[in-house]
């Protein structure tokens, strides 16, 4: 067979993101603040683009009002009389108290910009307590090699051998540095292990020669599994002894660098909020921070009236002007598309919104889509890394999707609900003799849900719950 090079022409259909269709679908995805940030970023590069103040609204809305009050005439300048006589001692500060009540001073604080206090990093706070502890150069070049070894945890994660190379230093030089970092705050920092980490808390603590201290030096593994009757029966103890001292070893940190490098909490500003008026349930776009997009109209009558521009200008107001245009209609679509799947969760979810989270029902992206008529990768888009504000708290649009397990009656419960379930009879059983996932999966059954042991197993690790044998205390 002869094989040679050629074209050759044919057509087909195929699917292109065009770079609009990629935006428009970026826009979608973003939370509400993010898209405010990009909006005022779009104002700035655009000079079509301008957005409208609240005032402007507010002018827009009262203008018929006003007119009318033009054409009475005689109540307009009543008004104007009645301002002329109008005290303005009322807007000055008064000699005592500096202007007025605390309701007052309270709101011109409100104008203050919050100036938000920068915090030591992990290895800036170990360095200024070690800086104190001494002024030893070599200890100091040390100590900083040490901290800068230890990870979020606080446990040292590098061989002393090799800090020991590195710093041009012996074994025990090391060892006495890191025994210095071992007494800062917070108690456990610097420890090579768990183990290490809560010996050093407890001798902090002055239980050095405490029975849990004890247990932690000799028995770890035995307590890390907690097999509390071989621990009793080799220190000579009862059970409950073992039990009490558990408590007192489980109050300890595990991770005593968290303590220091823990941010600063993350506030969920909601997309949407769902209310409710009278017997139904309203969907509310909570985008009041978003600005108003609308068309300059400077640059619009420019361009109809001025002749005598140039082509390349035009050209350029043109573009702007279609980018503008483009953008109001598809920050438009995005609030109607937003409305109208929240919407739909609501509807699907009603029992959830009238009795609470143990009756929400089993509910999929390609259910809403389906009803919407859009596509399910939109209505994923509209529901990821979004919040809804509903009378029964702030919950993630995913929260309310969940897959469904089967009843004996034929019907169908939320994953959701049958993990609300799991946790409530286990924060009920006797902590003496606790369930095992087979008897909590029976009840169930009993109550007509259909589930398997292993799904039950998933359900508790997945809920933070141990088994069985570690939930027994004594």
């Amino acid at each position: 067979m002869e094989m040679k090079l050629g074209m050759r022409l044919g057509m087909q259909q195929r699917l292109v993101m065009t770079p609009r269709l990629q935006q428009a679908l970026k826009l979608l995805q973003m939370p509400t603040q993010e898209l405010q940030q990009v909006l005022r970023q779009e104002i700035l590069q655009n000079p079509l683009l301008e957005e409208v103040d609240e005032i402007e609204e507010n002018l827009e809305d009262e203008a018929p009002v006003e007119e009318e009050e033009e054409a009475a005439g005689v109540e307009k300048d009543e008004q104007a009389a009645k301002d002329d006589q109008e005290n303005w001692d009322d807007y000055f500060e008064t000699a005592f108290g500096m202007g007025g009540t605390q309701a007052e001073i309270e709101e011109r604080e409100d104008f203050l910009e919050r100036v938000p206090v920068a915090k030591p990093s992990f290895s800036e706070f170990l360095m200024s307590q070690l800086r104190l502890a001494t002024k030893d150069e070599k200890v100091l070049e040390i100590g900083e090699y040490i901290i800068g070894n230890l990870d979020d945890s606080g446990y040292l994660v590098c061989p002393l051998e090799d800090i020991s190379r590195t710093c041009s230093a012996s074994i025990e030089e090391v060892e006495d540095v890191l025994k210095i970092i071992q007494t800062f705050e917070p108690s456990g920092i610097g420890a090579r292990d768990l183990r290490e980490g809560l010996l050093i808390q407890l001798e902090v603590k002055g239980l050095s020669d405490s029975m849990a201290a004890k247990i932690v030096a000799e028995h770890f593994e035995e307590f890390k599994q907690k097999k509390y009757l071989d621990i009793s029966k080799k220190l000579k103890i009862s059970i409950k002894e073992v039990q009490a001292q558990a408590g007192v070893i489980g109050s300890l940190s595990p991770k005593p660098g968290l303590d220091i490098i823990s941010e600063d909490p993350k506030y969920i500003i909601p997309d949407l909020i769902v209310e409710r008026v009278g017997d139904k349930f309203v969907v509310f776009l909570n985008d009041r921070n978003v600005p108003r997009l609308r068309i300059s109209q400077s640059y619009r009558s420019e361009l109809q009236s001025n002749h005598e521009i140039s082509d390349e200008t035009r050209n350029f107001i043109q573009g702007r002007l279609k980018n503008a245009k483009w953008l109001i209609q598809t920050i438009e679509q995005r609030r109607r598309t937003m409305i109208k799947v929240m919407e739909n969760i609501v509807e699907a979810q009603m029992d959830f919104f009238e009795k609470g989270a143990g009756y929400l029902r089993p509910l999929t992206l390609q259910q809403v889509a389906g009803k919407i008529g859009m596509h399910e990768s939109t209505v994923s888009r509209v529901t990821t890394n979004k919040y809804v504000q509903t009378p029964r708290g702030v919950f993630e649009l995913k929260y309310f999707f969940s897959s469904a397990l089967s009843t004996e009656s034929g019907g169908e419960v939320s994953a959701k609900s049958a993990k609300l379930r799991i946790k409530e009879i286990i924060s009920k059983e006797d902590t003496k003799k606790p369930m095992s996932d087979q008897k909590i999966a029976n009840l169930l059954r009993k109550d007509g849900l259909i589930i398997a042991r292993r799904t039950v197993a998933k359900y508790r690790e997945q809920l933070g719950i141990l088994p069985a044998r570690h939930r027994k205390e004594y």
